[in-house]
This record gives structure tokens, C-alpha cells and sequence, in this order.
């Protein structure tokens, strides 16, 4: 850190990105800035927080680019942190995975949820935090516009199928609805999705009062009983104002480090949906807001006419430039970049700020032992909390038969879901701790890889310094950066 603090004062003070790098080259951060040197200064501070101190005790030296302007520099920060997946970045860690409606980009669509995005051409409605009130817009959408049912491509059928008979299957395959009509029944399920409902109601009810003059009581109760659907449905969706515009709103809490950002999606003056990703900062809010919003875009369902930022003015007026152009060249579509100038977009900006508290509170009170796993943290100078840790020991029956165990800890609590027992494929029976160790590291983290698992903030070896190299060559072999421990038995001494 020497080395990298000493070189600080030759960096220019024109816009630019910065690389931090360990001993062993690797990229620990990537950053931006309108003064590299103000900016990488600031990290030599001696209030800086923990998490700070944490990382740039690891970082050997820093380097940097020059950039002309503001939109060149976050345009490469965004692709070095795509090619080096610096540990230190933000990491998108939804808080929740809210589910969305999906109409599908077919000759005849389907409609569904799901909790994936797939840049097909599909369109997206949502997020919807309550899945039980989803199941009822789902029920709703079946019941006014019966689509096909079957996955797979259409074929000529001579008798529909039994959906059909139940009144939830249009039953294309058998002629039973034409084109223009099934396009008629997707473009009122897109107009019922995005809150265009009154026309649909005002039909319903005339069809209500009809069926009442005609002694159909029972249709007309069933009418009666999806009017009152549709109202329901939308009763949750907050009225903020009417505005075509499609917007969204950005707010964030911050505290110790971490920091809950929650974005608010408006359509149509209706509050459609929240989405809280949880982040690890080493930045100010400025920056780290910015660099979520490059991520995010890149692969949100929609992009918004308009995004909202709680920053300052004189904040938005520069990060707004280089930010909107970044997201128009991932997305292809041009988005305003605003400070809350009216009072309801104030209003919005606070909202979406007092979910993102209350989504942080919700956090630490689920994180468990919170107090422990900080006090841990500190004994090891980890540089994230140990939310998930994984710990292994090895042994044997009197000489033979060497097997592996798992344990596995999730917000200071067992996790008896991760537990694990292991017997060795390699060993011909024989007992041999540190290739056993090798095998079972091995085992488990190529599985963590190829499969996408949870991968933990620390890993617990029951042995030395023997073991804990045999641990840390399979971690490096599969490019993996965590944490390992070893606590020896006989003197209780760690490593």
C-alpha cells in the first residue's frame, strides 16, 4: 500500500479510470473519476471506513487511464469491470427476485410468469412484489383472454383440447379462433397489464346489465365478480400522478459499508413495481449509483423514457451525460437522466429511499448474528462479512476408509441443507489428509462453478497449514478468490 500511496501524487487530475491491483497483478477494483488524483487520493484518508482499510491493505499498487471525457471514462470502467470482475465492484445481489408477466414474441403468444428475462422480443410486465396477487391476475387473464395452452409449435388438431372446453384455450389448433381475434385477445391483455382498464370495465358492465335484462343472473354474477377482479388488481398499484411517460426512480440507504438501492418502476402514473439489490461499497454514492445504473440497464426488461436519481444537482448534471449515452448504446434506447425537479418526482425519489431503508433493516435483522460475524471479520480481516461459511474435516475408521464432512453456516446459524459427507473417489482407501482435502475442495467448488451455487464469504479447514494448501491449490486452480482458515487441534492455533 506503501508503494501505491507514494505514486498518488503523480497522477493527473483530468478525468480517467483507475485500476487497483494486488501482489499478484490481480484486479482488485476498478473505479472512475473527474480527478483521478482527488479521487484516489481520498482512499489514503485516515477516517475512511472499515471496508476501505480492509481493501487497501490487499492493493500493491493503482493504476490509471486517461479519458477525454466523462462518458469514455464510464464506458470503460463498465467494460473492465465486464473483463476482470474485480472482487471490490458491485456485485448485483437482488434482495428478491420479483416474478413478471411475460407475453411471448410468437405468430400466437403465450402468456405467463416467470422470474427470467429473455431478450427475445418478448413483452415484459412487472415486477409484481405479491405472487399471490399475481396467481389472481393470471386466473383474471385466462378467464377474459383464453390463449393457447400448449408449449410447443402449433399443429392441426381435429378436436380441441380440454382447456378449450373449460373456456382457457383459444384452440387455434383447431380453427376454433382466428388470427385477427387472438391478436384482439393479446393486445387487451397488454392494455389490462398496463393499467388501460376503463374501456374494459365499461364493456363488462353493459355486458353485465345485458345478462341481468336477459334473467342470466348467473353470467352476470361471474361479470359482476371480474369487474370487481380487475378493480382489485390494480388497488395495490399506488396512483402517484397521470404521466405517459414511462419512468423510474432510483433511491439508496447506505450505512457501514453497505448500501440497499431500490429502483421504483412508474407506467403510466401507476407505481407497477420495486425492485432492492443489496451492495458492497467502496465508494461515494455518485459513483457507485452510476456504476449500478450501467449494470442494471444492461439487462433490465424495459428501459425507462425517463430515470430519476436522488443525487445532487450538480451530481446529476454530471453523471447524466456519459450515463444516458452508455445506456442508449447497451439497449438501443435513448433514456433522460433528472434530478427530482418537481415535487412529485421528490415524492418518488423519497419513497423509493424509505424502501431502500426498510429493505436494509429487513437485512440485518436477517443476517442473524450479526455482531459475531462482524467481530469475526475483523479477527481475519475479511473483507466482506461472513454470511456464508463452509467449513470441512476430514477422518477415518482406524486407518481406512477416509471420508469428507461439510458444514455449512448462513447468517451465523447452521444450515443443515448444506451438509455434506463425502467419500474418496481417489484414495484406494488409503489415508492421506491433504489429498483427501484436494479431492473434496475440488468436488465441491467445481460443482459451485458449473452449477452457479452460492459460493461462501469464507471457508473453514479443520487442520493446519498442510491442509490449507491443499485447499487453496483446487481454489486457485477453479479461479476461485475466498477466503480459507485452518484451526489446528493441538495448540487451537490458526492459520
Amino acid at each position: 500500500m506503501e508503494k501505491a500511496s507514494a505514486s498518488v501524487g503523480h497522477f493527473p487530475t483530468t478525468s480517467g479510470v483507475y485500476l487497483m491491483r494486488s501482489g499478484d497483478d490481480t484486479v482488485l477494483y476498478v473505479g472512475k473519476a473527474k480527478s483521478l488524483r482527488n479521487r484516489v487520493r481520498s482512499y489514503f484518508n485516515r477516517d475512511r471506513d472499515a471496508k476501505t482499510t480492509v481493501l487497501m491493505k490487499k492493493v500493491d499498487r493503482i493504476e490509471y487511464v486517461v479519458c477525454r471525457n466523462e462518458y469514455e471514462a464510464l464506458l470503460l470502467e463498465n467494460n473492465l469491470i465486464k473483463e476482470h470482475r474485480p472482487r471490490y465492484n458491485i456485485n448485483l445481489k437482488d434482495g428478491k427476485t420479483y416474478p413478471v408477466i411475460r407475453i411471448t414474441n410468437e405468430e400466437y403468444p403465450r402468456v405467463f410468469r416467470t422470474r427470467h428475462i429473455v431478450d427475445d422480443g418478448s413483452d415484459y410486465f412487472g415486477p409484481f412484489p405479491n405472487v399471490y396477487r399475481l396467481d389472481q391476475y393470471i386466473e383474471l387473464i385466462d378467464r377474459l383472454f383464453p390463449l393457447r395452452k400448449c408449449r410447443k409449435a402449433i399443429r392441426k388438431r381435429e378436436h380441441p383440447c380440454l382447456y378449450y372446453h373449460i373456456g382457457r384455450c383459444a384452440a387455434v389448433c383447431a380453427g376454433k379462433t382466428s388470427h385477427e381475434e387472438y391478436t384482439a385477445r393479446v393486445d387487451g391483455i397488454r392494455k389490462l397489464l398496463s393499467g388501460d382498464t376503463d374501456a374494459l370495465i365499461a364493456r363488462l358492465e353493459a355486458d353485465m346489465t345485458d345478462a341481468s335484462a336477459r334473467l342470466e343472473f348467473e353470467r352476470a354474477a361471474t361479470l359482476r365478480d371480474t369487474i370487481e377482479s380487475i378493480r382489485t388488481s390494480h388497488e395495490e398499484q399506488q396512483v402517484v400522478d397521470f404521466d405517459p411517460e414511462i419512468r423510474d426512480y432510483i433511491g439508496w440507504y447506505e450505512r457501514d459499508g453497505l448500501a440497499s438501492v431500490t429502483v421504483l418502476h412508474l407506467r403510466a402514473g401507476k407505481l407497477l413495481g420495486t425492485e432492492n439489490y443489496h451492495l458492497d461499497v467502496y465508494a461515494p454514492p455518485d459513483e457507485y449509483v452510476a456504476q449500478f445504473a450501467a449494470q442494471y440497464y444492461q439487462s433490465a426488461a424495459s428501459t425507462p423514457e425517463k430515470l430519476i436519481i436522488g443525487l445532487a444537482r450538480e451530481q446529476i448534471d454530471e453523471i447524466a451525460p456519459p450515463l444516458a449515452q452508455l445506456i442508449a448504446d447497451q439497449t438501443g434506447r435513448s433514456v433522460e437522466i433528472l434530478f427530482p425537479e418537481t415535487s412529485r418526482d421528490a415524492s418518488v425519489v423519497r419513497l423509493a429511499e424509505e424502501n431502500a431503508r426498510r429493505d436494509y433493516d429487513k437485512r440485518v435483522r436477517e443476517r442473524g448474528n450479526t455482531a459475531g460475524l462482524e467481530e469475526l471479520q475483523k479477527v481475519l480481516a475479511l473483507a466482506n462479512l461472513p454470511l456464508r461459511i463452509e467449513g470441512f474435516d476430514i477422518a477415518h475408521v482406524e486407518g481406512t476408509h477416509p471420508v469428507a464432512s461439510l458444514v455449512t453456516f448462513v447468517n451465523g446459524r447452521p444450515e443443515p441443507s448444506g451438509y455434506r459427507r463425502y467419500h474418496m473417489r481417489t484414495l484406494d482407501g488409503r489415508v492421506d489428509d491433504f489429498a483427501a482435502m484436494r479431492e473434496v475442495v475440488a468436488r465441491r467448488y467445481t460443482k459451485v462453478v458449473n452449477e452457479g451455487l452460492p459460493a461462501p464469504d469464507l471457508i473453514l479447514i479443520d487442520g493446519g497449514k498442510g491442509q490449507i494448501g491443499a485447499a487453496v491449490a483446487m481454489l486457485t486452480a477453479l479461479e476461485l478468490d475466498i477466503p480459507v482458515v485452518g484451526l489446528a487441534k493441538r495448540e487451537e492455533e490458526l492459520f
